[in-house]
C-alpha cells in the first residue's frame, strides 16, 4: 500500500505527538503505514506513507536520487543571480547542494491559506519559486535559499518522483494506485486546470 497525504503545517512526520506538535495519528491513516522520508513540522504538502519496506528504499534511499518538487515563498524579490547560484550549487555546513529547474512563478491560485499565516513586511516583496532536489537533507531547501540571501517563509512539497500532491486538501490522503504514474482512481494526480495555470505563469528568472 502506498498513501499520498497532504501534511498540514505544524504536523510532525510521525504518529506520536511531541513537544506540543500535532502528529499523523489524527488523520485516520491506515494501520501499519510509515512515512517515506519526512517533512519538517513547519513544511506542508506531499508526504508518502507505506507498509512496504522496498518502497521506502525506492523513494527515500539517497542512491535512488528521487526528484522532489517544492514550492517556496521566499523573503525578497529573487534575483537571477540567486536563482543561478541555487542551480549551480551552494555550500552548506554539511557539504555542497544544488537545485534543479529553479523557476519563478506567480502565487498558485489553488493554494490554501496557511494557519498561522506567514509574517508580512509592508515594504518587502516576496517571491514564489518552484525547484527540485535529488536529496533530502535536513531543512535543505530553507538552508539553500538562505545561503543565497532569500530566507524561505513558506515551503510546500508537491511532487515525489512521479507522484503529485494533486487536489488533496491539507489533512486529506488517498491510496496511490499502481500503474497510473502514481495517480489514484484513474485520474492524473495534478489538479489539471490549476497546474496548467501554474505552468503558463512560470518564467525563468
Amino acid at each position: 500500500m502506498l498513501i499520498a497525504f497532504n501534511k498540514p503545517f505544524g504536523v510532525l512526520s510521525q504518529f506520536t505527538p511531541e513537544s506540543g506538535h500535532r502528529a499523523l495519528n489524527e488523520f485516520g491513516l491506515p494501520k501499519g503505514v510509515y512515512p517515506v522520508g519526512r517533512l519538517d513540522h513547519d513544511s506542508e504538502g506531499l508526504l508518502l506513507l507505506t507498509d512496504e519496506k522496498p518502497l521506502i528504499a525506492e523513494f527515500a534511499h539517497p542512491r535512488a536520487r528521487t526528484r522532489k518538487r517544492y514550492l517556496a515563498q521566499v523573503d525578497g524579490a529573487l534575483s537571477a543571480e540567486a536563482a543561478l547560484l541555487l542551480q549551480r550549487g551552494v555550500r552548506l555546513n554539511d557539504g555542497p547542494a544544488r537545485a534543479f529547474n529553479v523557476t519563478a512563478i506567480e502565487e498558485p491560485a489553488w493554494l490554501w491559506p496557511r494557519t498561522p499565516p506567514i509574517r508580512v513586511r509592508a515594504q518587502i516583496p516576496t517571491t514564489w519559486l518552484q525547484l527540485e532536489l535529488e536529496e533530502g537533507r535536513n531543512r535543505q531547501v530553507r538552508r539553500m535559499t538562505a545561503a543565497v540571501g532569500f530566507p524561505t517563509l513558506r515551503l510546500l512539497r508537491v511532487r515525489v518522483g512521479q507522484i503529485d500532491l494533486g487536489c488533496l486538501a491539507p489533512g486529506e490522503w488517498r491510496e496511490v494506485a499502481r500503474g497510473l504514474n502514481g495517480c489514484a482512481n484513474g485520474h492524473h494526480c495534478i489538479c489539471k486546470a490549476a497546474h496548467a495555470q501554474l505552468r503558463s505563469l512560470e518564467h525563468r528568472v
